[in-house]
């Protein structure tokens, strides 16, 4: 008698895809033929020490660096068959990015800071800061609305940097090192606050990070070295 089926995992849809990247900064190759698939809604960890690729294959997949080779796809398109004008729309309707310190712009109070992406989509200025205190205050930092970076813990720094990369409604969320300036208690703390908007938005994260406590947030982890993808494997 046959034994009952074992069920398998469901697999998302991919939504970005990289096939073969090779890219190579003078002698230095950072990546060597690197495959990825990252699914709808999937968070997917890069993990390994400083120089292995990590942020080099962050950078391919969201357009700002163009491989040597091979080929990176999003819902299906290849991103070097884009011109820039249209990969900067791109990265500013569909893409959100959260780096290491943040990357706010120092003279705009927190509110501003969030309401750039939807200033630069066309939104008007009322109606774009509105959804940006939506968003201040879903991360628990609507006080500091009207504060500038400077007056800012790093931790509710990073925050309204995570209410930026989400304020425009992007479909992924490109995450580089996101609590590697925090202490372990604001660390911990933005990635729950990320993670718990992203998994009710249902986006996409490609989360680069050194540190497997932060990689465990994810719902798979790809290790590099050298360039090269080591082994998926699922958390």
């Amino acid at each position: 008698m046959t034994g009952a089926a074992t069920a398998q995992p469901v697999v998302p849809e991919p939504i970005l895809t990289a096939e073969e990247l090779r890219l190579s900064f003078g002698p230095t190759r950072a990546l060597d033929g690197v495959d990825i698939e990252i699914g709808a809604g999937e968070v997917v960890a890069l993990l390994g020490p400083s120089g292995s690729g990590k942020s080099t294959l962050l950078h391919c997949l969201a357009g700002i660096l163009r491989p040597d080779s091979g080929r990176v796809r999003y819902r299906g398109a290849a991103l070097d068959e884009l011109s820039e004008e249209a990969l900067g729309r791109l990265r500013r309707a569909e893409f959100g990015f959260v780096f290491q310190f943040g990357s706010l712009v120092p003279e705009l109070t927190a509110v501003e800071n969030v309401a750039l992406p939807l200033r630069l989509g066309g939104a008007r200025r009322r109606p774009a800061e509105d959804q940006a205190r939506q968003w201040l205050d879903r991360l628990g930092v609507a006080d500091v609305a009207g504060k500038h970076p400077g007056e800012m813990s790093g931790g509710q720094g990073q925050r309204v940097a995570v209410a930026r990369a989400l304020v425009a409604g992007p479909r992924v969320v490109f995450a580089d090192e996101p609590t590697g300036a925090l202490d372990t208690f604001n660390g911990e703390l933005v990635m729950e606050e990320l993670m718990g908007a992203v998994r009710a938005e249902g986006t996409s994260v490609v989360l680069v990070t050194h540190e497997m406590r932060v990689a465990a947030y994810a719902d798979r982890v790809v290790g590099l070295c050298d360039g090269a993808v080591l082994a998926p494997a699922g958390i």
